[in-house]
């Protein structure tokens, strides 16, 4: 088996990368990635050092991406930009990665043959919840934020192309992850960082915004099991049972970490904030014969525990030192990782 990964030096990318490598040892992975803000070279080793797994730095909006999906057995696309704050500064860039980018994917894709394309998306394009419910497959398509529009409008494209052209697509929708690799803007990683360089922990509104949080090994292995097992055309949620308050993880993290709830800072709330997230995978759990394997505490635990030993991981990105990594190790071994 031979899968092409877009975004794979993001972090559930990276992660993807990883856990497909240890399960399935005579698969072999490619990944594409633009590298943007991140994308980050150093989450995919050792596994680019194994042979297995090799890079080519390329934005999906480029036509070459065909020359990529050539000989593929599945392409599983993550690459996007995600983090809603930005896109409500500007939702520019969001539309051209998002929407554009997965368009000229789809197009490669089908003028190659690819036998399987699996689009991965969110379940912020369900919009907020009430009180009460989950979100389904069913559920309408109700985006409140720039970046949930632009995952919404791809998602929609996969389909498109599915029920015109016979495309081998699925998509995933996914809750919010959690796990190695995060990029420090998010909430988890942030909070931990903060909090370990005893700083403010800003959180917005009253924190009482809710969200279902999952694993993100968990998340991969639902990949996994999709990508061998799913239907064409089908959409498949992804989720932890695992609903939370944001003040509650806030104050999980500082207690796992000996500080004081005198760090956290209420700040002006997000635009157009979502309250609630909540999904029900009862379908991937029937059909498919998944269900999520890691409890919150024990992964929040683990999560806390990689960034304190990885402390150097956490403070070249929060200092903008791992571009430096590219620079120094992709054009010093260009022909290892393009091959």
């Amino acid at each position: 088996m031979k899968l092409l990964v877009t975004g794979g030096a993001g972090f559930i990318g990276a992660n993807f990368v990883h856990q497909t490598l240890a399960k399935h040892p005579d698969w072999k992975v490619v990944v594409l990635d633009k590298l943007t803000y991140a994308g980050n070279l150093k989450n995919l080793e050792p596994g680019l050092s194994e042979g297995r797994c090799s890079f080519v730095q390329m934005d999906i909006c480029d036509p070459a991406v065909i020359e990529q999906v050539r000989g593929c057995d599945v392409v599983i696309h993550f690459a996007a930009e995600s983090h809603v704050d930005r896109s409500i500064e500007d939702a520019s860039a969001f539309v051209r990665t998002n929407v554009d980018g997965t368009h000229n994917m789809l197009q490669a894709c089908r003028a190659a043959g690819v036998p399987r394309f699996v689009h991965v998306s969110t379940d912020e394009v369900y919009g907020s919840l009430g009180e009460q419910g989950l979100f389904s497959e069913d559920s309408p398509l109700q985006p409140n934020s720039p970046y949930a529009a632009t995952k919404a409008s791809s998602d929609l494209l996969v389909l498109a192309y599915v029920r015109t052209h016979k495309f081998p697509g699925i998509v995933t929708r996914c809750s919010n992850n959690y796990g190695p690799f995060q990029f420090p803007e998010k909430f988890i990683p942030l909070m931990i960082a903060q909090t370990m360089a005893g700083e403010r922990l800003p959180v917005y509104g009253t924190g009482s915004n809710v969200r279902d949080w999952v694993h993100v090994s968990d998340h991969c292995s639902a990949l996994d099991t999709v990508l061998q097992k799913g239907r064409e055309g089908e959409v498949y949620n992804i989720g932890g049972g695992c609903e939370m308050r944001n003040i509650e993880v806030a104050k999980l993290i500082l207690k796992s970490l000996g500080k004081s709830e005198d760090l956290i800072q209420f700040v002006t709330d997000r635009k157009g904030h979502d309250l609630r997230y909540a999904i029900d995978c009862e379908k991937l759990e029937r059909e498919l014969g998944w269900s999520a394997q890691v409890q919150f505490a024990q992964g929040l635990a683990d999560t806390i525990t990689w960034y304190r030993d990885n402390q150097q991981w956490l403070d070249d990105v929060r200092s903008g030192q791992y571009r430096d990594y590219f620079q120094k190790h992709y054009t010093q071994r260009e022909k290892t990782f393009a091959q």
